[in-house]
């Protein structure tokens, strides 16, 4: 307990799965808890659940994340921590997917961590001390055929990452990557072949899809004081899948 005593987080697509998953684990250990979504009602209820805030928030939109992170420097008088959890799936091969559909993954997925970033990184810098926890994917670090937006959005979410670490260092804010594996939420399903889940399993070496709380104790790491060396690298949670 109280991993994070005090410290003001700030986590995005927090209404469910993932997110949701960090804002509990987050308030469990201590923290002060915004959560911001597009998904109202469910972040709502999380917030309410766990003595968080919540508010509305659409990752791409510049003025929103602006006025957040105002409001959240305004009441707490700084921000910690930001976890940049959104994100979208969309299959399709390069040669298959719409421009349409390509931008729309990259404006939540790679756009929308880069606002972040950029909305938090003045208030973290004048302070001297921060984390930014990016959600990359194992997709950012091999190919992800089939899925070739998705992909791409989350090779720049690492490599963002790695040049904000470079960036922020000298200011005492750290910045790094998680990238999980099978997941079991709601984007999970959305996998070809995910209502056949001894199939989807079948490679992963630990032989099981994780829970979101093992995602989000990766995220409380990286969000405490214990992980104070560690900036610009990439933690992988994926069952070993990896490794093959």
């Amino acid at each position: 307990m109280n991993r994070l005593a005090d410290k003001v987080c700030l986590i995005t697509g927090a209404a469910r799965g993932q997110g949701a998953g960090e804002a509990r684990l987050f308030a469990n250990e201590g923290a002060v808890v915004w959560l911001a979504d597009v998904l109202d009602g469910a972040g709502e209820a999380v917030a309410a659940e766990i003595g968080g805030t919540y508010r509305h928030l659409d990752v791409r939109e510049d003025a929103q994340w602006q006025a957040l992170v105002d409001e959240i420097v305004a009441r707490d008088g700084r921000i910690d921590v930001l976890v940049n959890n959104a994100g979208i799936f969309r299959t399709g091969r390069h040669f298959e997917i719409t421009p349409a559909d390509f931008q729309a993954v990259m404006d939540i997925n790679c756009l929308g961590v880069f606002l972040g970033m950029r909305a938090v990184s003045p208030h973290m810098r004048a302070a001297g001390k921060g984390s930014i926890v990016n959600i990359s994917s194992l997709a950012g670090l091999r190919s992800a055929a089939g899925a070739f937006a998705y992909g791409t959005s989350k090779w720049a979410v690492r490599g963002m990452t790695k040049a904000a670490a470079v960036e922020n260092g000298r200011r005492g804010v750290r910045v790094n990557s998680i990238h999980p594996g099978l997941i079991d939420t709601d984007m999970l399903h959305e996998l070809p072949g995910a209502d056949d889940e001894a199939r989807l399993v079948r490679r992963v070496p630990l032989g099981r899809t994780a829970h979101t709380d093992e995602v989000a104790a990766l995220a409380l790491y990286l969000a405490s004081d214990e992980s104070s060396y560690s900036t610009g690298s990439e933690f992988i949670v994926d069952g070993g899948l990896n490794a093959l």
